[in-house]
């Protein structure tokens, strides 16, 4: 699943569509795409949360990282019940190893 913003803002350089805002509460309320992480505690309690992953591989420009950085910031604001939030330039820094260390 991808998000999209929308258009400038003068206070935080975006805005985030509404559709995109819509498709996370399916998400987080339906579990409508289970992108959920689903884990059991050393206490043996079932536990599930939300990784918010961004991608940002390391032979992007400079420029275009910084906007998404700060884009994405704007836009994980937006999204209230994202419990972990995970930088990645390559595939290794979101394997599910990362994940599950993440979430314990």
């Amino acid at each position: 699943m991808s998000f999209r913003i929308k258009g400038i803002n003068a206070v935080s350089g975006i805005g985030v569509a509404d559709h995109s805002k819509s498709a996370f509460l399916e998400l987080k309320r339906k579990r409508t795409y289970l992108y959920d992480f689903d884990f059991v505690t050393s206490e043996n309690c079932r536990k599930s949360k939300i990784f918010f992953i961004a991608w940002a591989p390391e032979i992007s420009r400079i420029r275009a990282k910084m906007l998404y950085a700060t884009s994405k910031d704007r836009f994980k604001r937006e999204l209230d019940g994202v419990h972990y939030d995970i930088q990645a330039t390559d595939s290794t820094e979101m394997d599910l190893e990362v994940i599950r260390e993440r979430a314990h």
